[in-house]
């Protein structure tokens, strides 16, 4: 890991944004030198970050996505699919390392990201948390070995105020296991069931979303077979899993050639 790596935040006065704050205030190597919020709310956000303890960040604050890159080493960013895809932009052009959380991009959007890793160090995953990506490993090996006649099943409850549907990370784990089969999870998703829709399809990948109260993320992939069930779990007690993932992930790519990776790449090299 690179000493010194300067961060900014962008969307640093979301629940994402205050983690991150947190986390970096008792860094060693790291360290926060801009708070990137949406133009006009610097105000707001520095109500924000008095009411969570951490004034100091009010001195940060930069109301211009531009400014981050011209401030910081690395930009962690947990905003929207289209403000992401302009700081990946500018992330290319600065040649400054993009470590991103945001989900419910589009392929378009995705392939921006991809782009901008032709430049500059890009890292994103739906989840950063260290363990979701174990699990994806995992859920990859165990797609492959038990065969298509285990159903599988994602389940995914989140708290009332998220905006996608199923969660970026659910998808991630459709993905890996549809990796596991050597299939593409587009063609075998099953992402609502209303009425009488029917027998349940061979290979194919249901998914399930809940939402309500204040949960953080609890995610499940269900193998379901004759006489048998396995199931993998996440449970997500704390934000700050993400946000040490995130800060591990700019430290990491600090050391790296431009290019696009995800937290799987993180986990894996460790």
């Amino acid at each position: 890991m690179t000493e010194s790596l300067q961060i900014a935040i962008a969307g640093a006065s979301g629940r994402m944004g205050l983690a991150l704050i947190r986390a970096l205030s008792t860094h060693h190597t790291l360290e926060l030198v801009a708070c990137g919020v949406r133009a006009g709310t610097a105000q707001m956000a520095g109500t924000h970050f008095e009411q969570a303890g951490l004034a100091f960040a009010k001195e940060l604050i930069v109301e211009q996505p531009a400014a981050l890159f011209t401030k910081a080493d690395a930009i962690i960013d947990f905003t929207t699919p289209d403000s992401t895809v302009g700081l990946a932009g500018l992330a290319a052009s600065h040649k400054k390392i993009l470590v991103s959380g945001t989900t419910g991009l589009n392929s378009a959007q995705k392939e921006a990201l991809i782009r901008a890793g032709e430049s500059t160090q890009v890292v994103w995953s739906s989840n950063m948390s260290i363990g979701v990506n174990i699990l994806m490993g995992l859920v990859e090996q165990t797609a492959a070995r038990l065969g298509k006649e285990y159903d599988i099943e994602i389940t995914e409850m989140h708290h009332k105020h998220k905006v996608d549907s199923p969660s970026g990370t659910a998808l991630s784990l459709g993905e890996a296991a549809a990796k596991g089969r050597d299939v593409n999870l587009n063609d075998v998703a099953v992402k609502s069931r209303d009425g009488m829709v029917g027998a349940r399809k061979e290979g194919t990948i249901g998914f399930t979303s809940l939402r309500g109260g204040d949960v953080i993320g609890d995610h499940s992939v269900i193998f379901a077979g004759a006489g048998e069930t396995v199931t993998l779990s996440h449970h997500a007690s704390s934000r700050d899993i993400f946000a040490l993932g995130a800060l591990r992930a700019a430290g990491w790519a600090a050391g790296k050639h431009a290019g696009f990776y995800t937290m799987r790449d993180v986990v894996s090299a460790t």
